[in-house]
């Protein structure tokens, strides 16, 4: 099991992964609620919920992180170039509106160019989607850290969920383990459908991400202390969460490196980039 360090507390606007408050770090199973804006663990202080616009009302439709201060890295099967997003950032419960919290919209969406919404098995389902205004960084608000390009993930990470069958206010934590590849491949498990760009972890009645977690991160604690989001929430189980050999399955982070910061460094884009 993965231990919190005991980091000093950070000013607002420093490195990104390190924390604002320790997290609660107990054994879970099927989700807890989250210390507010904790890190790095759980990060929840980078944690967005992306929301839509339906008939005058804002509804959240998935997760994210914010990887810098006009960024969010998401997954990309829950975009749609129909719609018109807002980010909600540094807001513990979705059902009460904090102080601290900000509300930006969605300029820009940028989905990975190999990403097909008809083959979600072959992976690349990731989508970086750029703010309207840059982000003001605060001890309730602070950026992900991503992990260097090709990192492998241990085999016991920590994770945050809004784990169980219905989506709770408050966001959730879950401690999960990781599924190597070679097991989460065999026939009864994901079979062919996981591919090297797919982390599995989780599942077989313990914890695994659920209904509203599609985009949120696989966070894991690097040796110097720092929060990375190594996984983004991609599919599990039709049959349920925490299902038999069907753990949850995240886009592998590490594998997009060069192209996230390709995306968030580059000129500025002349039209959203949606399939």
């Amino acid at each position: 099991v993965i231990r919190a360090l005991l980091l000093p507390t950070l000013v607002a606007g420093g490195n990104c992964g390190l924390p604002t408050y320790l997290p609660n770090l107990p054994r879970v199973v099927g989700g807890e609620d989250v210390r507010a804006n904790s890190c790095p663990c759980t990060c929840t202080s980078s944690q967005v919920s992306l929301q839509y616009s339906s008939y005058g009302q804002w509804r959240h439709t998935c997760g994210g992180s914010l990887t810098g201060q006009n960024w969010v890295l998401t997954a990309a099967h829950y975009i749609s170039s129909s719609r018109t997003y807002s980010v909600v950032l540094g807001q513990h419960c979705l059902a009460t509106h904090e102080l601290g919290s900000l509300t930006v919209k969605v300029s820009k969406l940028v989905v990975q160019e190999d990403w097909n919404s008809n083959q979600l098995s072959k992976g690349n389902d990731t989508a970086l989607l750029k703010l309207a205004n840059p982000i003001t960084l605060t001890d309730k608000i602070q950026l992900s850290c991503l992990p260097p390009t090709g990192a492998n993930l241990p085999t016991t990470t920590s994770a945050m969920s809004r784990a169980g069958e219905a989506l709770p206010d408050i966001l959730q934590q879950g401690e999960l383990l990781a599924v190597d590849s070679a097991t989460c491949s065999q026939p009864g498990w994901w079979g062919s459908t996981v591919k090297t760009n797919m982390i599995c972890a989780g599942g077989d009645d313990v914890i695994s991400s659920c209904n509203g977690d599609s985009g949120g991160p696989l966070n894991c604690q690097a040796a110097n202390g720092q929060g990375q989001v190594h996984g983004v929430v991609s599919f599990g189980s039709s049959l349920g969460c925490n299902y038999y050999h069907k753990p949850s399955v995240f886009t592998r982070v590490s594998n997009y490196i060069d192209r996230i910061n390709s995306v968030r460094t580059g000129p500025a884009l002349s039209q959203n980039l949606v399939v």
